[in-house]
């Protein structure tokens, strides 16, 4: 029988009371690898009250010995990388190479919240009336919450718990249902780099659990990434019941090619862009939007994308691996056919793939359709998998109308030699990461994760500065300390004098 996977409650890894039980399985094979419980109302509150009390002490901390635990969590996660690439491949199916750039763009954020004591210092000015001075100190929330994806079961945890706690925060955390196993190993490790018991907390479950943690009136902020309705379900929810809330959502990222870009450049990154992770990247490139001449190497990367093949984890011949659920293979291979079915050119067609000796897995082929219009469902959804859009246009100011059009703002790049193009497409692109000759531009940690439009509900975003702003509150004081007693009689205004 497979395995139970445990919450964390109180800095201890227990058992569930729930039967309530979701199946996690192997992508390539369909085998049954663990049992996710769906924690109990109990259980759920337990873990909030207990990161309500740890907050108490946990905020008295010193910013420094906050910012030890972190260098410490760093290194060991850099210690314990490869393991846990490989619990990540088993249970997402991705290559282990991939696998390992999803662990590894999480410890970049965690090495950011080692810097914690720079990220939280406040302002101050001098005199800012006769003997008056103001300044300002940042301080943290309480308890804070992070609903995690499957399709980076360790960046993205990454992304939240690590700079919220080292802000002063608790948290708890609900992993995706379908990869829970990594974000246990992520746990296991914080609790040995001497994070105190109870500063993390982790619960199991599907939208009950997370609608608890929406209505509990003890957390405070709740950060979340998957798709648009569940975003924007989960930031209207959320606010409602006056907590901050930042909901990643959907995405579908342009790729423009000026026909004086580098050829081969160009193809090879929209390879990578566009069927990566078996295209599960909400930065994926889903549309190459080719500006006159370009146009001529769309057979050149068909041929390419069909050289692609999908293969399980430790393949190393393969692209990338299967796709997360049955039903995820079977809502991209429905958007395919509608692809046909509406008009598209299908010049490589991967809805038929099979991997040998793997005949129960999610495969789906890379699978690149032509002469893509915006009114077809291809564009106007995000697939979520290996499925490339190509769309031509005359020239740069007709692609920019076009991708400012859609009503995804998440990220979107341009391949060109010109200084000038790059610096047009950057400054009138209507979206939040722009790349220049850079397929995915998701920025380094000491930037933030910064979508636009129907990509992202809320006000801060992901990591970087914007993301200590998100866990913290702002405190200024205006401070007078006379060096005798203040004769000149009652001030009747609010100037300061």
């Amino acid at each position: 029988m497979a395995k139970q996977v445990q919450l964390y409650i109180g800095g201890e890894f227990v058992d569930s009371a729930s039967t309530d039980m979701i199946p996690v399985t192997n992508p390539a094979t369909q085998e049954v690898i663990a049992q996710v419980p769906c924690a109990t109302k109990d259980e759920v509150h337990a873990a909030i009250a207990n990161a309500k009390a740890v907050f108490e002490e946990w905020k008295e901390t010193p910013v420094s010995e906050r910012a030890r635990v972190m260098m410490r969590y760093q290194a060991l996660l850099k210690e314990h990388h490869d393991e846990i690439a490989e619990i990540l491949a088993g249970e997402t199916g991705k290559t282990f190479d991939d696998a390992k750039g999803d662990v590894w763009r999480g410890i970049e954020v965690v090495e950011h919240a080692a810097n914690i004591p720079s990220l939280l210092m406040g302002e101050t000015v001098e005199n800012v009336a006769r003997g008056i001075d103001t300044y300002s100190y940042t301080q943290p929330l309480g308890v804070c919450a992070g609903i995690t994806p499957f399709n980076f079961p360790a960046m993205i945890p990454l992304w939240m718990f690590p700079l919220s706690i080292a802000c002063g925060n608790t948290f708890i955390l609900k992993p995706s249902e379908q990869d829970p196993l990594t974000p246990t190993r992520l746990v296991e490790l914080f609790e040995q780099a001497g994070a105190p018991k109870g500063v993390l907390q982790v619960i199991h479950g599907g939208k009950e659990q997370v609608d608890m943690l929406l209505d509990h009136p003890d957390i405070r902020a709740l950060s979340f990434v998957g798709s648009v309705p569940v975003g924007q379900y989960i930031y209207r929810r959320g606010t409602e019941n006056m907590k901050r809330v930042q909901a990643f959502a959907g995405a579908k990222n342009h790729c423009v090619i000026m026909p004086d870009a580098n050829k081969q450049q160009v193809i090879n990154n929209l390879v990578g862009a566009s069927v990566g992770a078996a295209g599960q990247r909400c930065m994926a490139i889903s549309c190459a939007v080719f500006v006159g001449k370009a146009k001529e190497w769309i057979p050149e990367l068909a041929e390419a994308l069909a050289k692609v093949r999908p293969g399980v984890w430790n393949d190393k011949d393969a692209g990338f691996g299967p796709l997360i659920s049955p039903q995820a293979k079977e809502r991209v291979l429905q958007m395919i056919q509608q692809g046909k079915d509406e008009g598209a050119e299908v010049l490589v067609d991967g809805s038929e793939c099979t991997v040998e000796g793997y005949p129960d897995g999610n495969w789906v082929g890379p699978t690149f359709f032509n002469q893509v219009t915006t009114d077809m469902e291809i564009y106007k959804q995000e697939i979520f998998g290996p499925v490339l859009c190509g769309m031509q246009v005359d020239s740069l100011e007709e692609a920019i109308a076009l991708v400012n059009a859609n009503p995804y703002g998440n990220g979107t790049s341009i391949f060109t030699a010109s200084g000038a193009a790059g610096r047009k497409y950057q400054h009138e692109i209507e979206v939040g990461q722009v790349g220049i000759n850079v397929p995915i531009p998701v920025p380094l940690p000491f930037f933030s994760f910064t979508g636009w439009k129907n990509s992202f509900f809320g006000d801060l975003h992901a990591y970087g500065k914007q993301a200590v702003r998100f866990y913290s509150e702002t405190k200024t004081i205006t401070a007078r300390w006379p060096e005798t007693d203040l004769v000149s009689g009652p001030n009747m205004t609010i100037e300061l004098k």
